[in-house]
């Protein structure tokens, strides 16, 4: 088995506790606060990693250069509207249908990997993210009769319209961080996609901060006042984040994004025992094509 898909998997893994954590914390920090913990309490567990890599393991530091700051910025930025997009869409829907909804992205990631980077990605492949995709639609889909009427109202609504936008927006922010991992020409994958996250964290918190306090002072409180709960996010967060660069660093950002979609596995199971929400036999039927299409991705 190659690396970089126990990596993914773990990644996607996290970023479901992370998400579920984010949701709970949603109520009582708002959208801006519970976004803000994923970054604000990551970014020195993400410094550490990369000391650790340093000091402990011998991996020398890459040499920093503008490319690398411009993608990472991009990235950054990207991640927390995406972020924020995510967490405004739990309010809106259950939580396995809000992340469903986010999960276009393996399509628009391949897009922009094409576009930005060039890279291109197998028939089979195509034919794996589509089923996938058709799998996040049904899921959207679940609630009401399946027609061409329902499909183009599910897909024009207000809240599939923030989730696609979410998911696009995802997709950039990884685009952006494979590109400024890659610009390093490190010593590995492994340190230069940990450095790359202890910039973007470190990066994403500042900017988070001067916009907390610029909005509202109250909000930078409120976190700090739930620090037991948001530390949790955080730290979920930046370990998920180290999997997904060290994955993109080791693969195309489609592949590795399409796999992601194992996350709704998790999402499912959140949803049934974390939050009590029921699951139909559509949103079932659309998770196992979720699940035919990881298959798909991986042996095709």
């Amino acid at each position: 088995m190659e690396l970089w898909i126990p990596i993914t998997i773990a990644a996607a893994f996290l970023q479901n506790l992370r998400s579920a954590l984010q949701k709970h914390l949603q109520g009582s920090l708002g959208t801006r606060g519970a976004s803000f913990v994923r970054f604000g309490y990551g970014f020195p567990l993400a410094i550490f990693y990369v000391l650790v890599l340093r000091l402990a393991v011998g991996l020398p530091f890459p040499a920093l250069n503008w490319t690398f700051a411009f993608w990472a910025v991009i990235g950054g930025l990207a991640q927390i509207f995406a972020t924020m997009l995510l967490v405004y869409l739990f309010s809106l829907r259950n939580f396995a249908v809000g992340t469903a909804y986010s999960k276009t992205e393996p399509v628009q990631a391949a897009i922009f990997g094409f576009v930005l980077l060039g890279e291109r990605i197998t028939f089979g492949a195509v034919v794996a993210i589509i089923v996938g995709v058709v799998g996040v639609m049904l899921i959207s889909l679940a609630r009401a009769p399946l027609s061409w009427r329902n499909i183009l109202a599910a897909l024009t609504s207000r809240t599939a319209l923030i989730g696609i936008a979410s998911g696009a927006v995802f997709g950039i922010s990884a685009v952006a961080y494979r590109s400024a991992s890659l610009s390093l020409q490190g010593p590995g994958p492994i340190m230069d996609a940990a450095v790359t996250l202890a910039c973007v964290t470190t990066f994403q918190t500042a900017f988070m901060l001067v916009w907390m306090g610029w909005k509202d002072k109250r909000e930078i409180v409120d976190v700090l006042k739930s620090w037991r709960s948001s530390s949790l996010v955080g730290i979920a967060g930046v370990l998920g984040s180290a999997c997904w660069f060290t994955a993109m660093s080791l693969q195309q950002v489609a592949y590795v994004r399409a796999l992601g979609q194992i996350e709704l596995v998790f999402t499912f199971m959140a949803s049934w025992f974390l939050f009590h929400e029921r699951v139909n036999r559509t949103e079932a039927a659309g998770c196992l094509l979720i699940v035919c299409g990881i298959f798909g991705l991986l042996f095709l």
